[in-house]
Protein backbone atom coordinates (compact mmCIF):
# COMPACT_ATOMS: atom_id res chain seq x y z
CA UNK A 1 0.00 0.00 0.00
CA UNK A 2 1.60 3.21 -1.06
CA UNK A 3 0.43 6.26 1.58
CA UNK A 4 0.52 9.55 0.14
CA UNK A 5 0.75 12.47 2.96
CA UNK A 6 -0.20 16.03 3.42
CA UNK A 7 1.92 18.73 5.02
CA UNK A 8 -0.35 18.49 8.60
CA UNK A 9 0.08 15.40 9.52
CA UNK A 10 3.70 15.58 9.06
CA UNK A 11 3.42 18.67 11.23
CA UNK A 12 1.67 16.95 14.01
CA UNK A 13 3.79 13.65 13.89
CA UNK A 14 6.97 15.75 14.05
CA UNK A 15 5.47 18.14 17.00
CA UNK A 16 4.43 15.18 18.99
CA UNK A 17 0.90 16.27 18.77
CA UNK A 18 -1.72 14.05 19.84
CA UNK A 19 -2.75 13.73 16.25
CA UNK A 20 0.32 13.49 14.83
CA UNK A 21 1.27 10.15 17.07
CA UNK A 22 -0.59 7.31 14.86
CA UNK A 23 1.45 8.65 11.72
CA UNK A 24 4.52 9.12 13.42
CA UNK A 25 4.05 5.26 14.29
CA UNK A 26 3.78 4.92 10.37
CA UNK A 27 7.27 5.72 10.03
CA UNK A 28 8.66 3.10 13.13
CA UNK A 29 10.79 1.25 11.95
CA UNK A 30 11.38 2.21 8.94
CA UNK A 31 14.30 3.56 7.54
CA UNK A 32 13.30 4.21 3.94
CA UNK A 33 10.84 5.62 1.42
CA UNK A 34 8.85 2.48 0.58
CA UNK A 35 5.29 2.41 0.09
CA UNK A 36 5.26 7.00 1.61
CA UNK A 37 5.14 9.65 -1.12
CA UNK A 38 4.75 13.51 -1.15
CA UNK A 39 4.87 16.29 -3.04
CA UNK A 40 8.15 17.90 -3.35
CA UNK A 41 6.20 21.44 -2.65
CA UNK A 42 6.19 19.89 1.53
CA UNK A 43 9.22 20.88 1.57
CA UNK A 44 8.47 24.56 1.94
CA UNK A 45 5.19 24.30 3.36
CA UNK A 46 6.54 22.10 6.22
CA UNK A 47 10.11 23.59 6.77
CA UNK A 48 10.56 27.54 6.30
CA UNK A 49 8.37 28.17 9.51
CA UNK A 50 10.34 25.98 11.84
CA UNK A 51 13.84 26.80 10.17
CA UNK A 52 12.99 30.51 10.67
CA UNK A 53 12.66 30.10 14.42
CA UNK A 54 15.47 28.66 16.40
CA UNK A 55 13.25 27.52 19.07
CA UNK A 56 11.63 24.93 16.83
CA UNK A 57 15.01 23.61 15.38
CA UNK A 58 14.58 20.48 17.19
CA UNK A 59 11.16 20.30 14.81
CA UNK A 60 12.74 21.04 12.04
CA UNK A 61 15.22 18.04 12.28
CA UNK A 62 12.51 15.84 13.02
CA UNK A 63 10.54 16.89 9.66
CA UNK A 64 13.65 16.40 8.05
CA UNK A 65 13.91 13.31 9.01
CA UNK A 66 10.22 12.53 8.05
CA UNK A 67 10.55 13.66 4.81
CA UNK A 68 13.62 11.92 4.19
CA UNK A 69 11.81 8.69 3.99
CA UNK A 70 9.19 9.85 1.81
CA UNK A 71 9.38 9.61 -2.17
CA UNK A 72 9.40 13.08 -3.25
CA UNK A 73 7.41 13.34 -6.42
CA UNK A 74 7.89 16.78 -8.84
CA UNK A 75 5.35 18.72 -9.58
CA UNK A 76 5.56 18.65 -13.41
CA UNK A 77 2.71 19.63 -16.06
CA UNK A 78 1.05 16.98 -15.64
CA UNK A 79 0.21 17.19 -12.36
CA UNK A 80 -0.06 20.63 -12.39
CA UNK A 81 -2.77 20.46 -14.90
CA UNK A 82 -4.64 17.41 -12.54
CA UNK A 83 -4.28 19.85 -9.60
CA UNK A 84 -6.17 21.91 -11.66
CA UNK A 85 -8.49 20.16 -12.30
CA UNK A 86 -8.95 18.74 -8.92
CA UNK A 87 -9.50 22.38 -7.22
CA UNK A 88 -12.28 22.88 -9.42
CA UNK A 89 -14.25 19.85 -8.81
CA UNK A 90 -13.71 19.75 -5.13
CA UNK A 91 -13.53 23.60 -4.35
CA UNK A 92 -9.99 22.85 -2.54
CA UNK A 93 -7.45 25.66 -2.66
CA UNK A 94 -4.28 25.54 -5.08
CA UNK A 95 -1.92 24.00 -2.44
CA UNK A 96 -4.32 21.10 -1.26
CA UNK A 97 -5.14 20.28 -4.79
CA UNK A 98 -1.11 20.32 -5.53
CA UNK A 99 -0.71 17.40 -2.75
CA UNK A 100 -3.93 15.38 -3.71
CA UNK A 101 -2.98 15.81 -7.58
CA UNK A 102 0.78 14.30 -6.52
CA UNK A 103 -1.32 11.64 -4.31
CA UNK A 104 -2.45 10.59 -7.56
CA UNK A 105 -0.03 11.13 -10.08
CA UNK A 106 2.12 8.91 -7.63
CA UNK A 107 0.04 5.82 -7.47
CA UNK A 108 -0.64 6.42 -4.25
CA UNK A 109 -3.19 3.93 -3.11
CA UNK A 110 -4.60 6.67 0.03
CA UNK A 111 -4.36 10.08 0.87
CA UNK A 112 -3.36 11.14 4.70
CA UNK A 113 -4.53 14.38 6.23
CA UNK A 114 -6.14 15.59 9.07
CA UNK A 115 -8.03 17.96 7.33
CA UNK A 116 -11.20 16.95 6.80
CA UNK A 117 -13.00 19.93 6.07
CA UNK A 118 -11.21 19.92 2.65
CA UNK A 119 -10.56 16.50 1.72
CA UNK A 120 -14.00 14.93 2.32
CA UNK A 121 -14.01 10.98 1.64
CA UNK A 122 -16.23 12.18 -1.31
CA UNK A 123 -13.40 12.55 -3.04
CA UNK A 124 -13.30 9.79 -5.92
CA UNK A 125 -9.83 9.38 -7.23
CA UNK A 126 -7.83 8.46 -4.38
CA UNK A 127 -9.15 7.32 -0.70
CA UNK A 128 -8.87 9.73 2.09
CA UNK A 129 -7.74 8.58 5.08
CA UNK A 130 -7.52 10.59 8.47
CA UNK A 131 -4.78 10.04 11.82
CA UNK A 132 -7.31 8.12 13.59
CA UNK A 133 -8.07 5.70 10.39
CA UNK A 134 -4.41 4.31 10.37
Amino acid sequence: MITAFDADVLIYAASDHPLGRRVAQLFDGDSGEAGKIGSVLLLPEVLIKPLRTAASQQEAERLFGLLSRLRLIAFDQQTSALAVSLAVKYGLKSLDAAHLATAVVGGADRFLTNNSKDFTQGIAEIDIVYPEQV
